[in-house]
C-alpha cells in the first residue's frame, strides 16, 4: 500500500465519520440526502462481498466491515431513529436514472462475467455517481451547513487521492484498471463546483450558499 492510498482510505473513513457525529450531536439529519446514503450502502455492500470468501489483510478487512457497519448505520439514523427530521421534500432525485444505467454496464463491461465480479462492478459504476442525489438536494435547497461541506470536502479528497494512488501505481508496478479509473475520474469531476465553492467559501468562514 502506498501513502495516496492509506490518505485516501483515511479521507473516506474522516468523511464517514464527520457525517454520522453531525447526524447524532445535532440529532437531526437535516440537508443529508437519504438517497445518497443508501446508494453509498449499497455501494459496500456489493463491493465486499469478497469477505466472505477472501482474506487479503486484517486492515483490508477491518476497512470494508467499517465502511458497510458505518453506511447501514447512517442509513437507520436517517430513514428510522431521525427520521422525522429528514428532508424528503428536497431529496427528490430520480435513483432510478442511475441505477439502470450502472446495471447495464456492469453487465456489458466488465472484466469477467461472474456474479461477484458483475457486482464488483456495478459498484464501481454507481459510487461514481451516488452523490449525485447530495448535490442536488444542495441545489434546491441553495445552501449546506459547514459540517456538510467538511463531509462533501474529505469525501471529495478520498477520490481525488484515489487517483494519484491509481497514477503512481501505475508508474510503479505497470497497474492499470480503465473500470475503477474511468468511474474515479467522473466521480471526482461532479465535485469540482463544490472544491471551488469550498475553498473560496467555507475555508474563509462564510457559509457555503450555491449561486442561483
Amino acid at each position: 500500500m502506498n501513502l495516496f492510498r492509506l490518505c485516501g482510505d483515511l479521507s473516506h473513513l474522516v468523511a464517514i465519520i464527520i457525517l454520522l457525529l453531525k447526524i447524532w450531536k445535532t440529532r437531526s439529519c437535516a440537508g443529508i440526502s437519504g438517497k445518497s446514503q443508501a446508494l453509498f450502502a449499497m455501494v459496500f455492500c456489493t463491493r465486499y462481498l469478497d469477505l466472505f470468501f477472501s482474506f487479503i489483510s486484517l486492515y483490508n478487512t477491518s476497512m470494508k466491515v467499517i465502511y458497510i457497519a458505518c453506511s447501514i448505520g447512517t442509513c437507520y439514523l436517517i430513514f428510522m431513529k431521525f427520521k422525522p427530521t429528514y428532508d424528503s421534500n428536497h431529496d427528490t432525485f430520480r435513483v432510478e436514472f442511475l441505477l439502470g444505467p450502472c446495471v447495464i454496464l456492469a453487465l456489458v463491461l466488465n472484466h469477467s462475467f461472474t456474479v461477484t465480479e458483475i457486482l464488483w462492478t456495478f459498484s464501481i459504476y454507481l459510487e461514481a455517481g451516488a452523490i449525485l442525489p447530495q448535490l442536488f438536494m444542495m441545489s434546491k435547497t441553495g445552501e449546506a451547513e459547514t459540517i456538510t461541506s467538511h463531509y462533501l470536502f474529505m469525501l471529495g479528497a478520498y477520490r481525488g487521492l484515489y487517483i494519484l494512488n491509481w497514477i503512481y501505481r501505475y508508474h510503479t508496478e505497470g497497474f492499470f484498471d480503465p473500470i475503477a479509473v474511468v468511474a474515479g475520474v467522473v466521480q471526482t469531476v461532479l465535485y469540482i463546483d463544490f472544491f471551488y465553492l469550498y475553498v473560496t467559501k467555507v475555508l474563509k468562514g462564510k457559509s457555503l450558499v450555491l449561486p442561483c
